[in-house]
This record gives C-alpha cells, structure tokens and sequence, in this order.
C-alpha cells in the first residue's frame, strides 16, 4: 500500500515556517507532492525525515509558480514539463515508477479578469493529451492544484460564483473531458455525496473558519485503478496555506492493469 499527500504550498519557504516538516513527518507518505514553490535553485535545503529523493521544477520566473515531488520510492524515470524545454513557469513533474506514472501538477490559473482563459483552454488540450499519451503505456496518477472547482458541490457558493475564474463554464467543461477520456476524481469516487469538503480558502477574514471554500486541489487514477483506490482525504485542519492538503492511498496494481 502506497499513501500519496499533494499541497499546494503557496510559498514553500513560508509553509516551512508554518509547520510544513511537523507535516510531512506525521503524514507518513511515500511520496510528497507541492505546487507553487515560489522557489528557485538554491533558495532552500529540505531537511525531511524519511530518506526522500527531492526533485524540483522551478520556474523561470521569480517568486512565481514551481512543483517539487518528494519520493521515498525511486522512480524510474523523471521528466519535467509536457514537452522538451516547454514549461518555463515549472508547472509539471512526472515520476515513472514500476505500476503507473505519478504527474505532479499545477493548472495555470485563468485569472481574475478572465485574460488568461484562452492559455488555460490551450495548456488543458495539451494536459489531456499528455495524461492520455502515458495512460497508453501504464496507470496514471495525477494530483495537484488544477484550479478549477468542477461541480456545485465542489464550492461553497456556486451561485455567485459562476463564471469566475476557475468556475467557468469552460474550465468546468475542460475537466469533464479529461474524466471522460478515462480518469477518475479518486475523493468524488469514493465519497460522491460529501459536501462541504473543500481545499482552498481565500485570506478574506474569517473565510476558512466558516468553512467558505473550494474544492480545486484533485487526485486524478486511470480508470482502471478504482479497484486499487484504498482512500482519499482532505486534510482541512492542516495550516500553512491558503490550500490544504489532500492524500491517496492506493495499492499496488497488479501487472496485468500495466497495459494501456
């Protein structure tokens, strides 16, 4: 059994300050995935218990973005972005291990104004494309901060919401495709009635306390993992971020689900 943690961080420097290693030493995983590091080659030395191989995908830009996958296990292979030299904001890292691949992730955010929605419509054509490409080879797990709240059930308030950025009709569309193309939303297959269950807040006061949140941070399995899916959670007690972090436990698939 491998227990998986995904957190977008929001800074990793200020997380580490705010609790981040008390964290990662009680989650006890196998594998520790964050998103926007905020981080470039140098700025910080991980000290975490557990023996974990650190790989870092930073981007080109200061203070902006960044994905780092923290793994006990030793992977295969590892690849950052979706395509040779492509991914200048540090947005992707994929481990291949043994049984699947695990795809470290971080969604362009659309923004406020909506400017950057047509980028994110193009990058999530590509996303899909990539996920299916190595779903054609073994399993595939995908986990981080997609940005997008998928359905009504998935933020607080829906109503006043739609068609903001990561609640647009488009974004909610372009995630639809991507379970329908054969991946599985592991938290909503287990728990397809659950509310309230949220993993971002915004800083506005007393927002996180009463719990006005969205559910936007994913574990993504092949379809054909569901019958290894052991758990999923959201860990909302968890500070340090404007996110929290969210978890996989899963079994080891057995070889013959290896082939696409």
């Amino acid at each position: 059994m491998t227990k998986l943690v995904s957190w977008n961080v929001n800074g990793l420097r200020s997380c580490v300050n705010k609790g981040f290693l008390d964290y990662a030493k009680q989650a006890e995983a196998d594998v520790i995935c964050v998103q926007e590091t905020k981080l470039q080659e140098g700025q910080i030395q991980l000290a975490l218990d557990g023996e974990y191989r650190q790989y870092w995908n930073y981007a080109q830009q200061k203070g902006y973005s960044g994905t780092g996958v923290f793994s006990r296990i030793a992977p295969l292979s590892v690849r950052y972005g979706m395509e040779q030299d492509e991914e200048p904001e540090g947005r992707i890292i994929t481990l291949e291990f043994d049984r699947y691949y695990l795809v470290n992730v971080y969604t362009p955010n659309a923004r406020r104004d909506l400017s950057r929605l047509d980028f994110r419509m193009e990058w999530e054509e590509r996303f899909r494309a990539y996920l299916l490409e190595l779903d054609a080879r073994k399993p595939v797990l995908a986990c981080g901060d997609l940005n997008v709240a998928h359905n009504e059930i998935d933020i607080k308030n829906w109503r006043s919401n739609r068609g903001n950025s990561g609640f647009t009709d488009e974004e909610r569309g372009k995630m639809t495709q991507l379970l329908e193309a054969g991946f599985l939303d592991t938290f909503r297959h287990l728990y397809p009635e659950r509310d309230d269950a949220y993993t971002w807040w915004s800083n506005m006061p007393k927002v996180r306390e009463r719990n006005v949140g969205w559910r936007i941070d994913y574990f993504l399995a092949s379809a054909r993992l569901a019958p290894y899916i052991r758990d999923a959670q959201i860990d909302a007690h968890v500070l340090g971020s404007d996110h929290c972090p969210v978890s996989l436990t899963i079994d080891e698939p057995a070889e013959a689900e290896l082939a696409g």
